[in-house]
């Protein structure tokens, strides 16, 4: 009988190609229909195995949800950048694969990286989801988010509301 080996821990150079997969998947699994397609398309263009490969180990703290050695997701976080925003910690992006979601993998995840962060004295943890999204609104709600503010960000013109959820 085999063992399934799931781990989350620090993104690695060669993990750049599957980092590129992973968002590209699941940015066209929660985004299509919200952003205006040439929107996001860029935004997946401009994040290719060299960007990746350029972003780690730079910077702010990037994880991998690493199942029985493949790349299933990833969460970049640190420091609250917004200064308006009751918080220490932000967490800047959590993706997983669309074939990981819905399988307890992204409260792993959240729980992990809330503890590192907690480690790092950010007790109180924001992350931004797009409004629209309502699989990643609903998920931040039931981990136990508090929606404290929301804003529009433009993409190729159109108006796109996002809302801020904390976690304490």
């Amino acid at each position: 009988m085999s063992e399934l080996t799931i781990s989350i821990r620090r993104a690695r150079s060669e993990d750049a190609a599957a980092l590129s997969d992973v968002f590209d998947a699941a940015w066209r699994e929660a985004y299509q229909g919200i952003l205006p397609a040439l929107s996001l398309e860029r935004m997946i263009g401009r994040r290719g195995p060299r960007w990746w490969f350029s972003t780690i180990g730079r910077g702010r703290p990037l994880v991998v949800l690493d199942i029985a050695d493949k790349v299933a997701g990833y969460a970049s976080y640190g420091r609250c950048r917004d200064r308006g925003l009751p918080a220490d910690g932000e967490i800047d992006e959590l993706y997983l694969a669309p074939e990981y979601q819905g399988l307890g993998f992204g409260k792993r995840m959240l729980r992990a990286v809330r503890n590192d962060l907690e480690d790092r004295g950010a007790k109180r943890v924001a992350i931004w989801c797009l409004t629209e999204n309502d699989r990643g609104c609903e998920f931040y709600r039931r981990m136990g988010g508090r929606m404290i503010a929301e804003t529009v960000e433009r993409f190729s013109g159109v108006a796109v509301a996002k809302s801020c959820f904390l976690f304490r």
